[in-house]
């Protein structure tokens, strides 16, 4: 019986920051593939890193930004591609970055912007990214995280 591959090797970070008048979502615009369209910061998982050092690793690499706390955001990213006829599912995670910290985007990038969630998801190209947005909007800017999705950076 044909079977769809399922493939994991991607980690997906949102950016959260609290200013005086809102919270804010960082996007990045792509300049290589996608490009023109705006993201969230995401790679590949590298041998010998978890999930969640490769969000942090692909945040520092692509903004230069170190997040003041991190969390699981309790979901997945996932999407078909038909170029390989398969699934990709990417744990998602929750960065919370000072107000004060300054981006400085590497190559993959041409462009960012801190938007509102409302903003971001008129910004963003896929349904996916969409619901995405406003589940971290939901669990983690609405309400308190729960405490046990919190992640030690030590």
């Amino acid at each position: 019986m044909p079977e769809i591959a399922i493939r994991s090797f991607l980690a997906s970070l949102v950016a959260v920051r609290k200013t005086e008048a809102r919270h804010e979502v960082l996007l990045l615009k792509r300049s290589q593939s996608l490009v023109g369209e705006w993201c969230q910061v995401a790679g590949g998982i590298e041998e010998g890193e978890t999930a969640w050092q490769t969000a942090l690793r692909e945040l520092e690499e692509e903004t230069g930004l170190k997040p003041i706390s991190l969390y699981s955001a309790d979901t997945c990213e996932q999407f078909y591609e038909a170029r390989r006829d398969s699934i990709t599912i990417a744990p998602v995670f929750v960065g919370f970055i000072d107000s004060a910290s300054k981006v400085v985007l590497n190559h993959e990038h041409s462009d960012y912007c801190w938007v509102s969630f409302d903003e971001a998801v008129e910004m963003v190209a896929f349904g996916g990214q969409r619901r995405i947005l406003r589940w971290i909007e939901d669990e983690f800017v609405k309400r308190r995280p729960s405490k046990h999705l919190l992640i030690g950076m030590g």
